[in-house]
């Protein structure tokens, strides 16, 4: 909770972000730097945590059918989660949001696209589309080879991070996850970009927008990075501090999205 949240006269936003395999919600913390941006920004960050109980490598379980769906398995169990923080919080229900890394970028998919009642963007880094494995054999094959999973039913914001040289999850998953998102769209105009962080490395941005209006989805490919989040603080495990930073650029593509209340009484 940043030192606004004690005083702020108006609700303030959440951002949910699921941690990866091997990681801890501390240890995801500090790799993000998001409590910074919290502070500067104004926004409550959630952080749950896997137990080892339910995954031995404290891994999200995005790739088992009981965990894919609305209204069960861990899906449930999150967003029971975000309405509590919602409920007991001074949060803006308009504008909650959720990203994670690799397994937690995947759950975050998952969670999001089953409650677009309650998330009004997904921040994916790393991960696979929803429907991209549906058991402990086909997540693998999904990671090393890509797969394009279920298309979306919902438009969903998304904004996607993924390192080209990643050989834990295929730079292909990205690409499917940014394709599935476009498909509830009608059209959106499409804009390319590269560029090279000072010192660092190079990157393309895709933006799909209508006219020069807010992006509805957006595309990062950090060239040379493997599987690492984007910018990352060397503070965490799983960083890349060479890369365009994914926690500004995903914050900053949040707060230009929120829900309204007729929208999420009709999804609910």
């Amino acid at each position: 909770m940043p030192a606004v949240a004690r005083t702020a006269p108006d609700p303030l936003p959440l951002i949910v972000m699921l941690h990866g395999c091997g990681q801890s919600s501390l240890d995801f913390a500090r790799g993000t730097g998001m409590n910074t941006l919290a502070e500067e920004f104004g926004f409550l960050v959630l952080y749950p945590s896997q137990a080892r109980a339910s995954h031995h490598y404290g891994c999200w379980n995005w790739y088992r059918r009981g965990d894919q769906a609305r209204d069960a398995g861990e899906p449930a169990l999150l967003a029971g989660l975000t309405r509590r923080i919602i409920a007991d919080h001074n949060v803006d229900p308009a504008r909650v949001y959720v990203a994670g890394l690799s397994a937690g970028a995947s759950a975050a998919l998952v969670l999001a696209t089953s409650y677009p009642d309650i998330f009004a963007a997904a921040g994916v880094h790393s991960g696979l589309a929803v429907g991209a494995a549906y058991d402990a054999a086909s997540a693998p094959i999904a990671m090393q080879s890509g797969n394009p999973g279920l298309p979306h039913r919902i438009q969903l914001p998304t904004i996607v991070f993924h390192g080209d040289s990643d050989r834990t999850v295929s730079p292909r998953n990205g690409r499917f996850v940014a394709l599935r998102a476009l498909e509830p769209y009608a059209r959106l105009d499409r804009a390319e970009k590269t560029g090279r962080i000072p010192g660092g490395r190079e990157f393309t941005r895709i933006v799909h927008r209508v006219g020069r209006g807010r992006p509805y989805v957006e595309q990062w490919v950090v060239h040379g990075s493997g599987h690492a989040w984007s910018g990352g603080h060397s503070a965490g495990s799983y960083t890349d501090p060479a890369g365009p930073d994914a926690s500004r650029e995903m914050v900053r593509f949040f707060l230009r999205h929120r829900t309204t209340k007729k929208w999420r009484q009709a999804l609910a």
